[in-house]
């Protein structure tokens, strides 16, 4: 078999790479090769976009095996031979899961969480794990690896918490990426490094073996790649119910046969999409020209929504929704037992709960977020209010679709463009400016970021596709009819 140096690499999709399996133009360990070169290359030297926490060190020997068994028996599964890059607050078997901070500097879990198993056994290759917003928080930045830089401008920040995800995917480090949401994490770096980033509802993806999991219930891991196309085949692998995540529970007898087959190039054809443009977006500042370069971006976007053959409401408002969102805060002894829970499952782990990692004196390097953050306390009656208000918001966002009979909700992925890293690690301390949380507030709805075009800055926005609980593969289904029709994925200059 042929090289990967004549197969086109960049911005290559699953489908590329099996079509060149099945005509012997390509193995996966050349594959593999071509990938770690790239990384060698882009993310530890030339750009430096530090995105990459970790390399596995087997990944040519599973690259090789699989190779065996293709020629042996054929494809192993929907995934084989497809390199992926796991953000670094899941568990890889025979890798660190460090959460990129030096708390967990040295900690080898020893086990694959529920996807990376699932991953495996459709003949994914697990090649890298991925920086993130230290312990799974706020941009990517972490006590353990520095500050990841935007691929579009590498003064900016990647966004977070999944931003090595977002960056290295769309580096081209890996075919796709898996990152974890539980307030913007997927969507944000996907929209501000010019790819798709999806994360479904509550329920449909295991959380087991996963920093941040139960009983937390707003988390979920999702697809990060530079195609609807290969997000939807990521999702089929990684669908399913898992017993240690019992929030898995609602998700049974809800997956379709799957979400790749329901791609349609004219999926959007009498759809009818509300167009939600009140701000909503975390230290949004509506009134200032960075707001309003996104917002430029947003409104071509629903030109070519109706371009595309939707049917348009614009626009929609949903009753109290600034107010309501305003009252999220977190419980801090639902976050203490969900530590308690991840660290349950290790043989040997650094700390066995969150207080004794406080305690540590390792915590004092920890990023300013962390520390905010673990020390934070809003108290069991804000936490009701906050319970309170998701229902209400749930009840008065179904309602707004009901009345408009609306198949959908569109509004903009981040509402500002990507910040400056040194504004994000000195004061003013910027941190996930323009997220919108509406997904991971209500809980039990799919949101998926598609490429929306380029500022007047050259910087990447995006736009997010919002539906009714379990309606996944709808979402799916209009992001792609979106994609390809105005294929805004550009791949950035930092990477050739």
């Amino acid at each position: 078999m042929a090289a990967a140096g004549e197969f086109a690499l960049p911005e290559t999709t699953i489908a590329d790479i099996h079509a060149a399996f099945r005509a012997g133009a390509l193995t996966a360990r050349a594959l593999v090769e071509s990938y770690l070169d790239r990384i060698e290359a882009y993310d530890r030297n030339g750009p430096a976009i530090n995105s990459i926490v970790s390399v596995n060190p087997a990944a040519l020997d599973d690259a090789a095996r699989l190779d065996a068994a293709f020629e042996r028996d054929g494809p192993v599964g929907k995934l084989h031979g497809i390199p992926v890059i796991v953000k670094d607050q899941a568990d890889v078997a025979g890798m660190p899961t460090t959460m990129g901070s030096v708390l967990f500097r040295d900690h080898h879990p020893g086990r694959d969480c529920f996807v990376a198993s699932r991953l495996r056994q459709a003949g994914a290759i697990l090649i890298a794990k991925s920086t993130l917003g230290e312990m799974g928080a706020g941009d990517t930045h972490g006590s353990l690896f520095g500050s990841t830089r935007n691929v579009y401008d590498l003064d900016r920040t990647a966004g977070g918490s999944s931003g090595g995800s977002g960056a290295a995917v769309s580096a081209n480090f890996a075919a796709v990426a898996i990152g974890q949401e539980g307030f913007a994490s997927i969507r944000r770096p996907a929209a501000w490094n010019g790819v798709v980033g999806m994360r479904p509802t509550a329920g449909l993806v295991s959380r087991g073996g996963v920093y941040a999991g139960w009983p937390m219930i707003n988390g979920s891991l999702g697809p990060m790649c530079r195609t609807v196309a290969d997000a939807a085949r990521l999702l089929d692998v990684m669908v399913g119910y898992d017993p240690a995540d019992p929030v898995t529970a609602r998700g049974v007898g809800q997956v379709p046969e799957s979400y790749a087959a329901g791609l349609d190039a004219d999926g959007l054809k009498g759809a009818r999409i509300g167009i939600l443009r009140q701000p909503m977006g975390f230290a949004s500042e509506p009134e200032s020209g960075d707001f309003a370069r996104v917002d430029a971006v947003f409104s071509r976007a629903v030109e070519d929504l109706a371009a595309c053959g939707a049917d348009i409401v614009d626009p929609v408002s949903v009753p109290d929704l600034v107010e309501l969102l305003a009252t999220r805060v977190n419980d801090r002894a639902e976050e203490d037992a969900s530590f308690r829970e991840y660290v349950s499952g290790l043989a040997d782990p650094p700390f066995s709960s969150r207080d004794e990692a406080m305690a540590s004196p390792l915590f004092a390097e920890t990023s300013r977020g962390v520390r905010v953050r673990w020390a934070a306390d809003a108290g069991a009656e804000a936490h009701r209010a906050f319970l309170a208000a998701r229902e209400r918001l749930m009840t008065n966002l179904l309602a707004v679709m009901a009345d408009h009979r609306l198949d959908a909700i569109v509004h903009k992925a981040v509402e500002h463009q990507p910040t400056l890293i040194e504004d994000g690690v000195n004061p003013p301390f910027v941190d996930q400016k323009g997220a919108p949380w509406l997904n991971t507030f209500v809980i039990f709805v799919p949101s998926i970021v598609v490429p929306g075009g380029f500022t007047s800055d050259g910087l990447p926005a995006g736009i997010t596709f919002l539906g009714r609980g379990y309606d996944d593969a709808r979402m799916i289904r209009y992001a792609h009819a979106y994609e390809q029709a105005t294929r805004h994925r550009r791949p950035p200059a930092s990477a050739p």
